[in-house]
């Protein structure tokens, strides 16, 4: 059973990525309305439009079945592991909320600033499939991940750096949403040869200049914390590749998002923009799934030894 749970997730994960690609195909490509405002069904001619929208919806739909069956296995499998139970209900919960906000702005349209959620929602939905692949495959013991300690200062800037890579994300979706993609020619300021021209952006530059000052911080905040990470655990075999994963991760998400102005927002370079993203973030969340370790660890060990000292001073 543990054999067919992998298979199982490794076909889920990979079909959420295909979720995440095809939701950034659709609105790049400005399939939103290719079936109209029908769904599920597609009520609309034949254009290319229409079977990128058709296309999504399918995907979105076999994969849904696939996530829940692989959620139900899982929780009847290996249900007594502490965070299966949880990511197999969000696994499910975030795949019918995004399909849900999805259908809502086909039939009845919604702001930039809501549509822009969606691709966040589709992070967390591909985040919770992935995590729960990785505890399938985690029952081997193949690595050293139950050994590791994170102290609780770097729990802590992982979930706020976790947090603001979201932020980030938004602006990004926000720029797609507000057709604000190529609005500015140059990079990485709007105007290379007036670079503190502020006061004359309209809104569609500062959302654009906004993105990429909040990209550039999460650039540089992954670098530090990614080399003071590898530095301290650094006989932690789990600590070490991940970090390096996650630095080449964002290092690469940089580039492509350059990329995107000097290609003229090449679609193929900017599915990349996406699809690397989606995987960094995906690492993000691995470490949050061992910081709740380590925190649940250590209040273990603080409830410990208050017994002992109680027990101390009673005898």
């Amino acid at each position: 059973m543990i054999k067919n749970l992998k298979w199982l997730s490794v076909v889920a994960t990979i079909g959420m990525l295909f979720i995440l690609l095809g939701g950034a195909l659709v609105t790049k490509t400005g399939s939103e309305d290719g079936c109209g405002d029908s769904w599920p069904l597609c009520k609309a001619e034949f254009s290319f439009e229409m079977v990128v929208e058709v296309s999504h919806r399918l995907v979105t739909g076999g994969v849904g079945i696939v996530v829940l069956a692989l959620s139900i296995l899982s929780w009847r499998n290996i249900g007594h592991i502490r965070e299966v139970k949880l990511l197999s209900f969000l696994s499910v919960f975030f795949i019918v909320l995004q399909s849900l906000i999805g259908a809502a702005a086909v039939m009845w349209g919604q702001s930039d600033f809501v549509l822009a959620s969606h691709f966040g929602i589709s992070l967390l939905s591909f985040a919770s499939v992935f995590l729960l692949a990785l505890l399938i495959f985690e029952i081997d013991k193949k690595f050293d991940a139950d050994s590791l300690f994170i102290e609780k200062r770097h729990r802590i800037e992982i979930y706020a750096l976790s947090i603001y890579t979201l932020i980030v994300v938004y602006t990004g979706a926000l720029v797609r949403h507000t057709n604000s993609n190529m609005i500015c020619g140059d990079w990485p300021f709007c105007n290379n040869a007036s670079p503190l021209g502020f006061t004359d952006y309209n809104f569609q530059e500062w959302v654009q200049m906004g993105h990429r000052l909040l990209a550039g911080l999460l650039f540089t905040w992954t670098i530090t914390l990614a080399i003071r990470m590898i530095r301290h655990y650094h006989n932690s075999r789990v600590m070490k590749w991940g970090w390096s994963i996650t630095l080449t991760l964002i290092t690469l998400q940089v580039f492509f998002g350059a990329m995107i102005i000097f290609t003229m927002l090449n679609l193929g370079i900017a599915l990349m923009h996406a699809l690397i993203i989606s995987c960094y973030f995906g690492m993000l969340s691995y470490f949050i799934l061992l910081s709740t370790r380590s925190e649940r660890q250590e209040k273990m060990m603080a409830n410990s030894n208050q017994w002992n000292e109680n027990y101390k001073q009673i005898n």
